[in-house]
């Protein structure tokens, strides 16, 4: 097997006969030693250099202790001085305008002395010829905490949920009319520092009344109450192999009192009468 042939190496390229000829650089004058040497010349490079940065570390430095001399002569001249009376902190008292002091709002009109009372005298009281019902959930009117969420599906839920919405007290009614007829009052009041709880209860309250009954449930507004309805179901349920009831129920809120209301009978209810429990039970709050 031949060896391949070396590449030949690239010729040199030719230069034009017609291109210009580099000048030769000229070379550098001879130097005279003989010639004397200035030595007090400053050096552009170096000495000129040195010379303007040190004076301007000179001039910098007079002016820091110009600084510092001024604040010692304040503070000396200051130290020399009596000191100056501060103004009392305690105000002129503010003369009193004419006339008469407002007076405070009776107890009848001042909404907070009533709601901060006995919660138990703005339930509405039981009709003439009604019954108390034995099985009344709550201790001489009063529901605590445990007992009110144990009316829920859920106690142990609604339990925690109450606690984080500021429950503070619960007072509740029942009586019995007729022969079947049943009425429960609730009130519901919350601490309300952080959170309208009572907002959020009548709206979660109004929301379970129509849920998954809506095409046997009408519903109307409570007049004066913004948001508070009345509803009628108009489908009677049966609980636990008891006889079949019909059922309404109301729910609205004022101020930090949640408002709930329930009846019911073995006959349909009218909307006129679940209106009428709620809307003068709203007239006490």
């Amino acid at each position: 097997m031949e060896e391949e042939p070396a590449r030949p190496a690239a010729p040199a390229a030719p230069t034009p006969p017609d291109a210009p000829q580099t000048a030769a650089a000229p070379e550098p004058p001879p130097v005279d030693e003989a010639a004397p040497v200035d030595e007090a010349a400053p050096d552009a490079a170096a000495g000129g250099s040195r010379r303007r940065g040190r004076t301007t570390l000179l001039i910098a430095a007079a002016a820091v202790l110009g600084l510092v001399a001024g604040t010692c002569t304040g503070v000396l001249v200051q130290a020399g001085r009596e000191p100056t009376k501060l103004p009392p902190l305690s105000q002129a008292a503010l003369a009193r305008g004419e006339g008469a002091a407002p007076k405070p709002l009776p107890a009848d009109q001042d909404r907070r002395v009533r709601t901060d009372g006995d919660l138990r005298e703005l339930l509405l009281k039981k009709p003439r010829g009604a019954r108390e019902i034995e099985w009344l959930d709550g201790v001489d009117g009063w529901m605590d905490l445990a007992t009110y969420v144990g009316t829920f599906g859920s106690p142990s839920e609604q339990f925690s949920e109450y606690v984080h919405d500021d429950f503070r007290r619960a007072a509740v009614t029942r009586w019995k009319t007729g022969a079947t007829r049943t009425v429960e009052i609730r009130l519901i009041q919350f601490h309300q520092e952080e959170v309208l709880s009572a907002l959020e209860g009548s709206d979660t309250g109004r929301h379970w009344a129509g849920w998954g009954r809506e095409d046997d449930t009408d519903r109307w507004p409570v007049p004066g109450t913004g948001d508070g309805e009345v509803f009628v179901h108009n489908r009677p349920e049966s609980v636990d192999g008891s006889p079949p009831l019909y059922s309404a129920e109301a729910h609205a809120w004022r101020g930090d009192i949640e408002m709930e209301i329930w009846m019911a009978d073995t006959e349909r209810i009218g909307k006129d009468q679940i209106m009428d429990l709620a809307r003068r039970q709203m007239e006490r709050l």
